[in-house]
């Protein structure tokens, strides 16, 4: 018996999914940003199962104060409370050309300069550009 797929449309913008293709999000509103995605009911299923999450409470959870690892670029350090946490993942996000790129180039540039190990990824730039700043 074949499987059947269950077709579902999500957000490039905002990430909302809707049942159906619409022009506009109805969630933010921005135009033709809606993609079709199609998963087959097994797939479904092991994508909803969450039966190992654990509701917490904030009293349950303990905050530790991490060793944060030095950017050397002041304001960024105080933005990111300290500096990096090893481990983490920061997003950046920002309209085009206020100098995102620049700014990370800059962070991996001093990590790199104190022995750190460095992975620079880049979905929008092709690496001439990278090469470049």
């Amino acid at each position: 018996m074949a499987k059947k797929n269950s077709t579902v449309f999500f957000c490039q913008n905002c990430g909302a999914d809707f049942p159906k293709w619409q022009g506009q999000c109805p969630s933010c509103h921005e135009w033709n940003t809606l993609v079709e995605e199609s998963f087959t009911k097994e797939e479904v299923k092991t994508i909803a199962k969450i039966s190992d999450a654990k509701v917490s409470t904030l009293e349950e959870v303990m905050a530790d104060d991490s060793p944060r690892i030095s950017t050397h670029i002041g304001e960024l350090g105080r933005v990111l409370g300290g500096g990096i946490v090893s481990g983490s993942l920061i997003l950046v996000g920002g309209d085009p050309g206020i100098g995102k790129s620049t700014l990370l180039l800059q962070v991996a540039k001093q990590l790199s300069d104190d022995d750190l190990g460095v992975l620079y990824i880049s979905g929008e730039e092709s690496l001439q550009q990278i090469k470049l700043r």
